[in-house]
């Protein structure tokens, strides 16, 4: 048996509330103090050409990769919203070499850019993981048919029973994709399987709405916690969740 602990958070573009100051400093040292194997981030900022000009601190890098330096040696990246002074979308780091990659457009309109990423990640005892990483929009009309080309995605991408992690802000905060999900990839939410319910992760400050998910299949959940108040205190709209997963051994059921 061994475990595997994941992290997803929307970083908010690495700026504080009303985007006063540069927080990417303090993000990146409360991620690293999860020691997540692997994290999915929404709202990366992979550039922004004014930034630097502004901020003094702004780093040079990309944000997941000045996230990922010297901790996650592997990360993926998928550009979602362009703009005339950068871009923004998902990413995934990784202590564990990353196979594939893809980033799948699932915009259900032009004016709200949504992406998926999907990674295949090389695990110890020759298994993979597959990882998406997801950011759904704001309007139901918009969520359903995300959630039908997620469904898709997986279905004609992934093969049946292949241990396989969905996360990211689903923007879901009746809940009402959890169900098919599980109906049609057997997918569970992390900390419905561990405390009963999703999490309550929206806004940071006080917590009410649950619009953050980690979906696993293939794997038990041993501990799942939503990252709120003290350190983590105004560093993104979103509270972070994290989960340690157990996994059997591929000898283990030989």
């Amino acid at each position: 048996m061994s475990t595997l602990t994941i992290a997803t958070y929307n970083i908010h573009k690495g700026l504080s509330h009303f985007n006063r100051r540069v927080v990417l400093h303090e993000l990146r040292d409360r991620l690293r103090k999860l020691g997540a194997d692997i994290v999915f981030l929404q709202e990366a900022q992979g550039e922004h050409t004014l930034h630097s000009q502004r901020f003094h601190n702004y780093p040079d890098s990309s944000q997941h990769e000045f996230i990922a330096e010297e901790v996650w040696p592997h990360c993926a990246y998928g550009k979602n919203s362009v703009y005339e002074v950068g871009h923004h979308g998902n990413a995934i780091l990784s202590r564990f070499p990353i196979l594939q990659s893809s980033n799948k457009d699932v915009s259900a309109h032009r004016f709200e850019k949504r992406g998926l990423l999907h990674c295949e990640i090389e695990l110890s005892g020759q298994q993979s993981v597959h990882c998406l990483c997801v950011h759904f929009g704001l309007f139901a009309k918009g969520r359903r048919e995300q959630t039908r080309m997620l469904i898709e995605h997986v279905k004609n991408t992934v093969p049946t029973g292949a241990l396989l992690i969905i996360a990211g802000d689903f923007n879901d905060w009746r809940n009402q994709m959890s169900h098919t999900l599980e109906s049609e990839l057997q997918v569970r939410d992390v900390f419905h399987l561990h405390g009963g319910s999703p999490a309550r992760s929206f806004p940071a400050g006080l917590p009410i709405l649950r619009l953050d998910r980690i979906y696993v299949r293939g794997f038990g959940v041993l501990h799942s916690e939503v990252h709120v108040g003290g350190e983590w205190q105004r560093l993104s709209d979103h509270a972070a969740l994290s989960t340690r997963l157990k996994r059997h051994d591929p000898a283990e059921t030989a």
